[in-house]
């Protein structure tokens, strides 16, 4: 049999003993065309992400990558948009179940590993497809604090200190890893200020590019006292309105 036999089954490993419908899923998020990027810090956790909107009739209040799960649960999505959406669904579906069940909320780490055994699942039956997806939940844990996990189509997922999904993965990364090398040489700690500016800054690099505060998002969830909380509710999650990512690109810029 050639490869092209064993990757029309999900169901059948190759005499390499791979999966290749799984490996196209992966293919799929990076051919979106866009990166994201999360960073922890010690009361924060932010994920930004490019935004691009491909039509100029298109509302672009309308397009986003990052999501609510709970109050104080976010993720972005990067890979193809419906079936993210169809993730997020089923995610928020999950967090209210155990809310209901429990009387509290879900933690990031339990939510992960939920949604990474659904999409394991995705990969072992026939009649299913694993979804063309990267999910990157931020929230705080009560014990452990800010919190920032990865779910990738195989059903495999791990907490980070800092990582990136999608087109310039691999360029993100190496960035990332270069900068937490010096931080721990240094023995800084990065404050809500520093990660958002990390970020930022990892994105612009990576993708050689000065962005607009229109093609960026930026999701936060911080228990820092420079965070503005709602109702005296610590670690909520939100989205950066336009002017605000404003601010943080002109501060970033003026840095450099």
């Amino acid at each position: 049999m050639s490869r092209s036999s064993y990757d029309r089954y999900l169901t059948v490993f190759s005499p390499e003993g791979r999966l290749y419908q799984v490996e196209y899923a992966f293919k799929a998020i990076s051919g979106a065309g866009i990166t994201a990027i999360a960073i922890r810090g010690k009361d924060t956790s932010v994920v930004i992400t490019q935004r691009k909107v491909p039509d100029k009739l298109l509302d672009p209040g309308t397009i986003t990558h990052l999501f609510q799960i709970t109050p104080t649960i976010g993720c972005v999505m990067t890979g193809l948009i419906a079936d993210a959406r169809a993730q997020v669904q089923r995610t928020r579906s999950e967090a209210a179940q155990f809310r209901y069940k429990y009387g509290y909320e879900i933690t990031p780490e339990a939510l992960a590993k939920r949604m990474a055994n659904i999409n394991q699942v995705y990969t072992q039956r026939a009649g299913m497809r694993p979804l063309g997806i990267s999910m990157i939940l931020i929230g705080p844990d009560d014990e452990t604090g800010p919190q920032v996990f990865k779910l990738d189509p195989a059903g495999y997922f791990t907490g980070y200190k800092a990582t990136a999904s999608g087109q310039k993965q691999t360029e993100a990364t190496n960035y990332l890893e270069k900068r937490w090398k010096t931080m721990e040489a240094d023995k800084t700690t990065l404050d809500r200020a520093g990660a958002i500016e990390l970020a930022i800054e990892c994105l612009s690099s990576v993708c050689a590019t000065d962005f607009k505060a229109s093609e960026i998002e930026i999701g936060i969830s911080s228990t820092s006292p420079d965070e503005k909380h709602p109702d005296g509710a610590e670690g909520r999650f939100r989205q950066m309105d336009e002017e605000e990512r404003g601010d943080w690109l002109v501060r970033v810029g003026e840095k450099d």
